[in-house]
């Protein structure tokens, strides 16, 4: 009878043992990595345009946003003509407060649950001007 107590209890370490290391590899398994991006606000000859104006992101990238020339400038995400008409999304994506200096930088990351599609935005003060740009968030 010991011996088959013994036996079972080895058995079951083992067994234990075994879920251990395969359980360590789901928790410490590499997930995809998020991207940032850059986007400078005015281009580099001054010009009224975001540099690049279009850009494809997925869920959970991060757009820098740097004023760079020409300022000030913002970030505007217009709620009715994004994936979802989410004002709310709209909102949490823009920054309406304009950057005055060269060199200041604002952040936008895309929700993991963001609606795939094209995002579409301007700079307020020069919206008139065509200084607009679009994001493409593929899943």
């Amino acid at each position: 009878m010991k011996l088959i107590v013994a036996s079972w209890r080895r058995l079951t370490l083992g067994v234990l043992a075994v879920l251990l290391v395969v359980s360590s590899f789901a928790v410490f398994a590499p997930t995809a990595s998020a991207e940032t991006y850059k986007i400078k606000l005015g281009s580099d000859k001054g010009l009224l345009q975001f540099q690049p104006k279009t850009l494809t992101v997925k869920p959970g990238d991060t757009i820098e946003w740097m004023n760079n020339k020409v300022a000030p400038h913002n970030v505007v995400f217009d709620a009715t003509k994004n994936p979802g008409k989410s004002a709310d999304l709209a909102k949490s994506l823009s920054h309406t407060k304009l950057l005055l200096n060269p060199g200041q930088t604002v952040t936008t990351t895309f929700p993991a649950d963001a609606p795939t599609g094209d995002y579409l935005f301007y700079c307020t003060p020069h919206r008139g001007a065509g200084m607009a740009g679009k994001i493409t968030v593929q899943g």
